[in-house]
């Protein structure tokens, strides 16, 4: 039996359209129950209004659900997949619904913006899921026979106060005394630190990527095979990783068998040590067009890119100030990401330029018509209609 201990949220976003109930622990349960027929039971916090959609949704797909109530079941709201969400409500005014208790072989244990779990296990997975202040997992008086702790660089250097996440990993297998430390690096895999061992697990690629939920389904997987399964760390955070990309291509929150797995066709994210310089190609006129280069330049930092905006590093100005400056630029980067709605002259004379440089170009175009496209399309450029798949296949480059 699996026993998932976290919160079930109302998430929205708005492109991609999704609106569904899911959150952590409902997600996790969703992807687990069908590798174990009636042996995943999650407890959660949830409000009258949404309790029998969830209980529902629990009969339909096969798992036990305990629910607590909560006096408000929690909606994140994403403008896209890699967006700050909007919480509602915000987080100073959640009340606090107390703690929930679990006692099982095997636990996934989720952090709660709405309560607490206390957890006792023989093998616990704990995932501290905060972006402001994960908790330890022994805080609260939780227990493990064997505890792995599944977080992303962000907690880790949260919880520890250390920026480089080995270092920070090896202080929480000190500290918690916990048997493995997973840590979830976005485009760029995990690292996955024991007592003896450090190793690197690859991102796979993916023609699409909805990354929202995307760590969730990483805990249930990697809880499935390493404390159900009992794989060796690596190799159960490598079929995580998987089944990882297999969400963010499909929205389908599963947990495939391990030759299921192994036998997809997603190519392993190849890590170079200088992950590569961005040029990033698009109109600022407007309101719109400053907040997407704003909001690409943004995410393109947090994944470890430099990032040459003309925006922000040359400005407005004469021809023959900006235009020379531009393509200097353009010639100390390896990779482009044009934003190419709008059909902009500047922008498509950059993606021109840099193709017949060699250089890969990805360009963003959600409403370029088909004519409009030609040129990018049979010039070698990869075009994608979806915001964070741009960003990751320029990453990927």
């Amino acid at each position: 039996m699996i026993h998932v201990v976290g919160g079930v949220y109302h998430e929205q976003c708005l492109r991609p359209n999704w609106d569904q109930l899911h959150g952590s622990g409902g997600r996790a349960a969703a992807a687990l129950a069908p590798r174990l027929a009636g042996g995943v039971t999650l407890s959660t916090f949830v409000d009258g209004r949404w309790r029998r959609n969830l209980e529902a949704r629990a009969r339909d797909i096969g798992f036990a659900v305990l629910p607590s109530p909560t006096a408000h079941t929690i909606v994140f709201s994403y403008i896209h997949p890699l967006s700050v969400p909007v919480i509602y409500p915000p987080p100073h005014l959640i009340t606090r619904a107390g703690t929930l208790h679990c006692d099982s072989d095997v636990v996934l244990r989720f952090g709660m913006m709405e309560g607490d779990a206390r957890v006792h296990g023989k093998r616990v997975v704990y995932d501290p899921q905060s972006a402001t202040s994960p908790d330890w997992f022994s805080s609260n008086g939780s227990r493990a026979e064997e505890l792995a702790v599944v977080a992303n660089a962000h907690e880790v250097k949260l919880l520890t106060g250390i920026s480089d996440s080995q270092a920070g990993a090896q202080e929480i297998l000190a500290r918690d005394k916990a048997a493995v430390v997973v840590v979830k690096r976005g485009s760029r895999g995990a690292l996955v630190l024991t007592a003896a061992s450090v190793d690197a697990v690859p991102a796979y690629l993916t023609d699409s990527v909805f990354s929202i939920g995307s760590g969730d389904v990483f805990a249930a997987a990697f809880t499935w095979f390493w404390a159900h399964e009992l794989l060796a760390p690596r190799h159960a955070a490598d079929l995580a990783s998987r089944a990882t990309a297999l969400y963010c291509s499909s929205q389908q929150a599963l947990v495939p068998s391990q030759s299921e797995l192994i036998a997809l066709s997603f190519p392993p994210v190849v890590q170079k040590a200088n992950p590569g310089r961005v040029y990033l190609a698009g109109p600022f006129f407007n309101l719109p067009q400053l907040w997407l280069v704003e909001e690409a330049r943004l995410h393109l930092r947090a994944m470890g890119l430099e990032v040459f905006s003309p925006l922000h590093e040359v400005g407005p100005g004469p021809a023959e100030v900006v235009g020379p400056a531009d393509i200097d630029g353009l010639k100390g980067c390896d990779r482009v990401l044009a934003l190419a709605d709008g059909a902009d002259a500047g922008t498509l004379f950059e993606v021109g330029y840099a193709r017949a440089m060699g250089m890969p170009v990805v360009a963003l175009a959600e409403s370029l018509t088909e004519e409009q496209l030609k040129m990018l399309a049979g010039t070698g450029c990869t075009v994608t209609s979806d915001f964070s798949t741009a960003l990751y296949k320029t990453a990927w480059l």
